[in-house]
């Protein structure tokens, strides 16, 4: 049966293969169930809820990609987006985290949309790669300033904004240890390096006294304090349409690159290089970030540690599925959530950072018009501390720059309309 569905031996792969497949692609992106609703607590959401909701939209997720795609790529809720959500838009920007959920969910409506429309590839081919790359680069950096300040290693100072935390305290130097544990291991080919990382920091905070253990295993907690709280009509604000834009086109670029990189791993690309099932895929995506949003959990993306899956040797939607009903296993680990302090998730965060920013390499440098605007996207998301904002800055440099200089042709209608909603919300707020 499960031959004939996921279509196995035309894959040339096996039952056996798929299991140590999705096995091994869990344990590379198992952190996110530990890290996400600690990023999302910050924002005032019950922890333990939004750990169910985690695992039950990754778990969806997973399950609607390799059901209905049919291929051995992975999701949950992205690293970044959740970063922006927390930091971004509640703390940031001033909005209640129902709110935020809504807007998570009007953007999961529009990707859907999207991605049943021809409309899809006309959207992602406009916008040009320095942007794209800058996007993810930018994240990057936006995650990494989050990370080194929930390590420690660096603290607010009201002369120079920013300064060097105390090295020597002992949850600092675990989270420095933490990272280089990680970075080590992925440098070694081991998988699951980062939750390996994460949890022995947190077992060497615990042996050393400045951290509690909680336990490992009991029943699912409860999730209605999250679950369908999302306010929709709240997201209906004309400062939110920034937001709305950046968790689209996040979620919409890194899930494009993500399948893509993925597939061509996997040699599951056609003769002229594209990704059959590419409207599937781009709606199992779609669709899991609509049902996050009312489970209670910021969008739900295309993981690329999926990668380590296909390594091993997965090819079909059946690797998936198994990552899937791993998620569902995980709802039994919520004391082990509670049990990870913040200093054992920053180090992930830090090492998901750094490779994210490797994104910048894929930028033209021999061009200023494309650089330019990518420089400043990426810079403008970890220093106005907002994802939406280094989006719309990177967006009007590049189509105001290449009409300054008279490169008109270069700028596509997408970029052109974006460039001027985004200068359109700037103007409002400020008036």
């Amino acid at each position: 049966m499960l031959n004939s569905f996921f279509k196995l031996e035309e894959h040339g792969t096996n039952v056996r293969t798929e299991l140590l497949a999705g096995i091994t692609t869990f344990l590379t992106m198992a952190y996110i169930i530990f890290v996400n609703p600690a990023i999302l607590s910050d924002a005032g959401m019950d922890f333990n809820a939004v750990f169910v909701g985690t695992c039950l939209a990754a778990a969806l997720g997973c399950a609607i990609m390799g059901l209905y795609a049919n291929y051995p790529i992975a999701q949950a809720p992205g690293m970044g987006l959740n970063a922006f959500f927390t930091y971004g838009v509640v703390l940031g920007m001033g909005h209640t985290w129902q709110v935020a959920l809504g807007a998570v969910f009007i953007s999961g409506v529009i990707f859907v949309v999207i991605s049943v429309l021809p409309v899809r590839e006309w959207i992602i081919n406009s916008i040009p790669k320095s942007l794209k790359m800058a996007t993810a680069a930018g994240i990057g950096l936006f995650l990494g300033i989050i990370a080194v300040k929930n390590a420690g290693i660096v603290v607010d100072d009201p002369v120079t904004l920013v300064a060097m935390g105390d090295l020597t305290q002992t949850t600092v130097i675990l989270a420095l240890a933490g990272f280089i544990v990680i970075a080590a291991l992925d440098a070694l080919k081991v998988p699951g390096a980062i939750i390996i990382g994460i949890l022995a920091v947190t077992a060497v905070g615990i042996a050393m006294g400045v951290s509690d253990f909680q336990g490992i295993a009991d029943v699912p907690p409860d999730p209605s304090p999250v679950f369908f709280a999302l306010d929709i009509a709240g997201a209906f604000d004309v400062a939110l349409i920034a937001v709305i834009i950046a968790f689209l086109f996040t979620d919409l670029f890194d899930t494009s690159g993500t399948l893509i990189g993925v597939a061509y791993r996997a040699n599951l690309l056609d003769a002229e290089g594209k990704l059959p099932r590419l409207k599937r895929a781009l709606i199992a995506d779609s669709t899991a970030t609509v049902a996050g949003a009312f489970v209670g959990t910021s969008p739900v993306t295309s993981y690329v540690e999926s990668a380590a899956g296909v390594r091993a040797g997965g090819r079909t939607g059946l690797t998936a599925v198994v990552v899937a009903i791993l998620f569902l296993f995980a709802l039994f680990l919520s004391p082990l959530a509670d049990t990870v302090p913040i200093y054992a998730t920053a180090p992930a965060l830090l090492f998901v950072a750094c490779l994210m920013t490797q994104a910048l390499t894929q930028i033209d440098w021999n061009d200023v018009t494309e650089y330019a605007p990518g420089v400043v996207l990426a810079i403008a998301m970890p220093f106005t501390f907002s994802i939406a904002d280094g989006l719309a800055l990177g967006f009007v440099t590049y189509a105001v720059l290449k009409l300054a200089s008279g490169r008109f042709r270069d700028a596509k209608p997408a970029v052109l309309v974006l460039a001027a909603v985004f200068i359109a919300k700037f103007a409002w707020l400020s008036g």
